[in-house]
């Protein structure tokens, strides 16, 4: 299964960003391990002790059958339930009831300290009662998570030295509640917006490298279907950028070396064309001198030069298609008519069922077009019979034209298809001089696809067959 660069690029920023929190939690957990009640320390812990202090110092300040509906107001307007606890640990002021008994004892009075007994001299002997340990230093603020539903308890002790020790107890129903009051949910927006400007910090750095390395294989696959002429731009400065000056100059390269084969070939095809031509006619004139006992034998030479004829023929038209993608004259071709004549000049009107929209156009060159339909039932013919049920459909499908050549023959084995369409490459099953040909017909086939701007694909049909489909761009009005 392939992923997606761009995937793989935005999963690495966000393991990156996920090692950061786990750093930062490995370093909470190195300082005495992460609790509820470290929510409640630094800053957000002093916020919540100034509002209990102004709370209390409130409540103090009105008649005592005033305070239950002043506190209500003010659990309503921060979402929670309150309750004042007195230093005995009895709910002074609220309703609040089952509390955790973690607030109950941060609510009772510390024992006062012993009397400091005198040091005992060197005469005396050791103390009966050692002294006891000092005293922890009272909590001021706890926060703790329980109950069932669990909802969160927060104790915050109020007091000083001219007015009693009293708790204000707080239950929060949720732990968005809980921000609010703590004031952090700031802090949160701050960290969700640092984490979208690194994403959007990222994306235009990960969407312009996977655009060009898109670029850089669909060009790539362009080169590798035989169209030499198609380049990358060369518009970055990095890696990437030297790349796609190496797949240029591999591009070019690769052109102007097939360019070269194909006019080497048709060089040669056009100049055998010459003494071929001379053979037949010198074979014609030998068959008219001689006797009745070498007929066999010019016989047997007349079917080697035509099919040399046919050969240098056939090499002829592979070059002049390969030769023609920059001179190809491109129009508008009304698809029947011509799909007409070359049948016509096939001799195959009665051997093909043809199905095509009347008013069906495509841009092509009318004459490379003409030349593969004719090279493709010729094909058919040839290899499936004139009783095989060809046919020969269009349609349009999107921007293009399918032009679909199928027949009820033989196929070809299945691992010979990707190479259907190479120069002078025939199937084992085709070898014979009657069925094979030159094993130049496809491949004239493809060139002129690609001459007009189009493809063909083979493909074996079921349960038998074969389908060669020619894909056009449509002509626009």
């Amino acid at each position: 299964m392939r992923f997606p660069l761009a995937l793989k690029v935005s999963g690495w920023l966000l393991l990156n960003l996920a090692l950061l929190l786990l750093l930062a939690a490995g370093f909470l957990v190195s300082q005495g391990g992460f609790t509820w009640n470290a929510l409640v320390e630094g800053p957000p812990g002093r916020r919540v002790q100034d509002l209990a202090e102004a709370t209390l110092g409130d409540l103090r300040a009105v008649r005592p059958e005033r305070r239950g509906d002043l506190l209500d107001r003010f659990a309503e307007s921060h979402g929670v339930q309150a309750a004042i606890i007195g230093g005995n640990g009895q709910v002074l002021t609220g309703s609040l009831a089952d509390l955790p008994a973690a607030l109950v004892e941060m609510g009772r009075p510390q024992n006062p300290p012993p009397a400091r007994a005198e040091r005992p001299g060197p005469e005396d002997g050791p103390p009966e009662n050692p002294p006891p340990p000092p005293r922890q230093p009272r909590r001021q603020r706890l926060l703790i998570r329980s109950g069932d539903p669990a909802v969160f308890w927060l104790a915050v002790r109020v007091g000083g030295p001219d007015r009693p020790p009293a708790l204000l107890a707080l239950r929060i129903p949720s732990f968005g509640v809980l921000l609010k009051l703590l004031d952090l949910a700031p802090w949160l927006w701050a960290g969700a917006a640092a984490i979208g400007v690194s994403l959007l910090f990222w994306l235009p750095f990960v969407r312009g490298l996977t655009r060009d390395l898109g670029r850089l294989s669909r060009v790539t696959e362009s080169i590798a279907d035989g169209r030499f002429d198609t380049r990358v731009p060369e518009t970055r400065r990095d890696e990437l950028g030297s790349l796609s000056g190496s797949v240029n100059r591999m591009a070019g390269r690769l052109d102007r070396l097939v360019t070269g084969q194909k006019r080497f070939l048709g060089d040669i095809a056009h100049e055998l064309g010459s003494p071929i031509g001379r053979m037949q006619v010198s074979v014609s004139i030998l068959e008219q001198r001689a006797g009745p006992e070498l007929q066999g034998a010019i016989t047997d030479v007349r079917e080697e030069i035509d099919q040399m004829s046919v050969l240098v023929g056939e090499l002829l038209a592979f070059t002049k298609a390969g030769l023609r993608p920059r001179d190809a004259a491109l129009s508008t071709i009304p698809l029947a008519p011509l799909v007409a004549q070359v049948l016509a000049r096939e001799a195959a009107d009665d051997a093909v069922n043809v199905i095509i929209p009347d008013a069906l156009t495509v841009r092509a060159d009318a004459d490379l077009l003409a030349r593969a339909l004719g090279n493709l039932v010729r094909n058919a013919l040839r290899h499936a019979g004139r009783a095989a049920g060809i046919t020969l459909r269009a349609a349009i499908e999107g921007d293009a034209v399918l032009i679909i050549v199928e027949d009820e023959g033989p196929g070809v084995p299945d691992e010979a298809l990707a190479r259907l369409g190479e120069p002078l490459f025939r199937p084992e099953a085709a070898r014979t001089r009657e069925t094979g040909g030159a094993g130049l017909g496809l491949a004239i086939v493809k060139s002129c696809m690609e001459a007009c701007g189009g493809t063909a694909s083979f493909a074996n049909r079921t349960p038998h067959g074969l389908r060669v489909t020619l894909r056009l761009p449509a002509a626009t009005c």
